[in-house]
């Protein structure tokens, strides 16, 4: 298999969709929905513009199925970046609804950025092995220490410092701002 393919179901579903079968969006939406839901109200801190976001992106999947392309990456990815452009053009849009243009220095382009930040860690957390997952929930949401969450782990105290720093490694490049021509962690390659 060529190094670039992408994997078999997104091949399927993208065939699937371009044939229009219903059931294909259905379970294209009970697979990513909940990413989709999170990551908008993340950006937007709003439940109904998180819904309606949800339903722009999967009725653009459903109206475009041949704008994915599997050369810049996963369905998994694709779906994420519209949802991230969608949450933008909202945060804009709302942003000029208030009376301030596109960005006045007044703030959204640092909104829209600290949005992205908390979408990607959410990604990068979701997506992270689930041992390195496991250790920062019990370190960090837990309270617990890293001799502890061995011990809760059943791992030694060597192995869960290891996991709790490689976790946190990952974590960290959710606030790096990606190079020109690359893309973010954790969402492919660029369109």
């Amino acid at each position: 298999m060529a190094r670039n393919a992408p994997p078999r179901w997104d091949r399927k579903m993208q065939q699937r969709l371009a044939r229009g079968e219903a059931a294909a969006l259905g379970e294209l939406y009970d697979r990513f929905a909940s990413l989709v839901h999170s990551q908008a109200h993340r950006m937007l801190d709003d439940e109904t513009a998180a819904d309606l976001v949800t339903r722009e992106v999967f009725g653009y999947v459903w109206e475009n199925p041949g704008a994915y392309d599997p050369k810049q990456g996963s369905m998994r990815s694709w779906v994420a970046r519209l949802t991230h452009r969608q949450s933008v053009r909202r945060l804009r849009e709302e942003d000029g609804l208030r009376g301030g243009p596109v960005d006045d220095g007044s703030g959204l382009e640092e909104r829209v950025h600290r949005a992205t930040v908390a979408a990607r860690a959410d990604y990068i957390v979701a997506s992270m092995p689930a041992p390195l997952r496991a250790a920062l929930e019990l370190a960090y949401i837990q309270r617990r220490d890293y001799r502890q969450t061995a011990a809760d782990l059943g791992v030694t105290e060597d192995e869960a410092r290891r996991r709790l720093r490689l976790g946190l490694q990952l974590l960290s490049t959710a606030h790096t701002r990606p190079l020109e021509g690359t893309s973010p962690p954790g969402y492919g390659r660029p369109l």
